[in-house]
C-alpha cells in the first residue's frame, strides 16, 4: 500500500489500519454507529484480503468476552462498539483491565438511552472510565488512524488494555484526507506479538488469570493496575515521539504544529495532549475529541481579528483522558485566568467529567476561573456561534455547569 492521502470515511480508514496491522483475532456485533467499521473488515475476511479469524458474536458481551478469551490465550485482538454496546460489556470491559489482557477496541462514541438516540456525543464512554482502560480521544481521522497503531504497541507492552474513542457519525461517517501507513512501517514500529510464558493461557505452563482475591490481596493489586497506569504517561510520550520518527509523513498537520512549536515557546503536541495558541493566553478553552476542530477555528478567527477584549486565546486538546495528564495540563493553563471546559458529556447531578477533572488537576495550584460547558448532547450539532457563546460567558463566575443548546 502506498503511503499516499486517500479521501476516506473514518470508518473505513479505521478498519483500513486494523486490517493493515493485522491482528490474530476480531470480534464485534454492529451496533450504529460503529457498524461500518466491522461491516468492512468482515468484507476484507470474507473476499480473502486478510486471513485474521473474525468471529461472529451474538452480543457485544459476547463480542468482548470473545476477544478477552483469545488475549487471555496470547493472541493479538482488536473489536469495536459504541453506546448500549459498550454499557452491555461494561462487565467483561472491567475484566479486562484486571486480568491485565491487552485487548485494542474502539469506541464510536454515541448518546446513552433513554430517550433512545444514535447520534453523538461522549455520554457512553464516560460510564466505564473507572475500569482501568488507557483512553485515547482522537480529533480527526488521521488521529484516529495513528493512536490505533500506537494503541497496540502500548498495549501489549504494558499488559493494560487500550481504548480509542471516534465521535461517532462526526469522524465515523464522514469523509476526510487521510494517509494509512504501510504495511512495512506498521511493522517496523509494532512487531509481531510474542508474549512471554507465564502471560497467557498455556496447557504446558499453567497460569490463573482473574483469581478469586480476598480483602488481604484485591487492595493491592487494584493498587497496582492504577499506578501502572498512571506510569503509562512516560510510555505514551516515548511511544509517540517513536511514531513520528518513523511515520513521519502520516500527518502534516502535526509537522507544522512542531515546526511552530520550534518559533513559539509554550506550543507543543505530544501522545497525551496539544497546545493550540499564543503562549501567554489568559484565556484558554479545554476540550477532546472532534470539537476540537472547531474550537480552533473560532479562536483563530477571535485571534486576528482581536474581538476578545481579555487578549488572545489557547486552546488546550486532551488527547488521553485515562491516565489523565495532570502535571501537563497544571503547566500549560498556570497562567491563564479564564478557562472553559467544554464537554460532549455530563456527569448528572454535578458537571460535565471533563471539567471535573480539570478542577480537580488545579485545586490549589491556580486562581483561574474554571467554567463547565456541556454542548453538543445527543448529536446535536455544535456550531461556532455556540463556541462564540462559551467564550462570551465564561468569564462570568458561576459553579454551575452551563448547557449551551441552539
Amino acid at each position: 500500500m502506498n503511503e499516499k492521502k486517500q479521501i476516506l470515511e473514518g470508518s473505513n480508514a479505521i478498519a483500513q489500519v486494523i486490517k493493515t496491522i493485522a491482528p490474530d483475532v476480531i470480534s464485534a456485533y454492529p451496533i450504529t454507529p460503529q457498524t461500518h467499521i466491522v461491516e468492512d473488515l468482515a468484507k476484507f475476511k470474507a473476499d480473502g484480503e486478510s486471513d485474521y479469524e473474525f468471529v461472529r458474536a451474538e452480543s457485544e458481551f459476547a463480542a468482548a468476552s470473545i476477544v478477552a478469551g483469545a488475549s487471555a490465550a496470547g493472541a493479538r485482538v482488536y473489536t469495536a462498539t459504541s453506546s448500549q454496546g459498550l454499557l452491555l460489556m461494561t462487565e467483561v470491559v472491567y475484566n479486562i483491565a484486571g486480568m491485565r489482557l491487552p485487548v485494542v477496541m474502539t469506541c464510536a462514541n454515541r448518546a446513552v438511552s433513554a430517550p433512545i438516540n444514535i447520534w453523538n456525543d461522549q455520554q457512553d464512554v464516560h460510564a466505564v472510565t473507572h475500569a482501568g482502560w488507557i483512553m485515547f480521544f482522537a480529533e480527526n481521522h488521521q488521529e484516529a488512524v495513528d493512536q490505533h497503531v500506537m494503541a497496540f504497541k502500548i498495549a501489549e507492552q504494558l499488559k493494560i488494555p487500550v481504548m480509542i474513542n471516534v465521535d461517532g457519525f462526526v469522524l465515523t461517517h464522514t469523509y476526510e484526507p487521510v494517509i494509512i501507513p504501510s504495511a512495512e512501517k506498521i511493522k517496523k514500529y509494532l512487531p509481531s506479538y510474542k508474549p512471554k510464558i507465564g502471560e497467557y493461557l498455556d496447557p504446558k505452563n499453567p497460569v490463573t488469570l482473574g483469581a478469586f482475591a480476598t480483602p488481604a490481596d484485591y487492595m493491592e493489586i487494584r493498587e497496582d493496575l492504577h499506578n501502572d497506569l498512571m506510569d503509562s504517561k512516560e510510555v505514551i510520550l516515548r511511544e509517540y515521539e517513536q511514531f513520528k520518527k518513523i511515520f513521519k509523513m502520516s500527518d502534516n498537520k502535526r509537522q507544522v504544529t512542531v515546526a511552530l512549536a520550534k518559533k513559539i515557546k509554550g506550543i507543543f503536541d505530544n501522545g497525551l495532549l496539544e497546545y493550540y495558541g499564543p503562549s501567554n493566553a489568559k484565556t484558554v478553552l479545554v476540550a477532546m475529541g472532534s470539537v476540537v476542530g472547531t474550537v480552533k477555528d473560532v479562536a483563530d478567527e477571535v485571534n486576528k481579528k482581536s474581538l476578545f477584549p481579555g487578549g488572545k486565546i489557547g486552546v488546550l486538546k486532551i488527547k488521553t483522558f485515562r491516565p489523565f495528564p495532570e502535571k501537563e495540563i497544571a503547566q500549560i493553563l498556570s497562567k491563564a485566568k479564564h478557562i472553559a471546559v467544554i464537554d460532549k458529556a455530563i456527569s448528572l447531578g454535578h458537571a460535565g467529567p471533563l471539567a471535573m477533572e480539570v478542577k480537580s488537576t488545579l485545586q490549589g495550584k491556580t486562581m483561574a476561573n474554571v467554567r463547565s460547558f456541556v454542548l453538543g448532547l445527543g448529536g446535536r450539532d455544535i456550531s461556532k456561534e455556540m463556541i462564540g457563546r462559551v467564550i462570551k460567558d465564561m468569564k462570568q463566575k458561576e459553579n454551575k455547569v452551563k448547557f449551551i443548546g441552539r
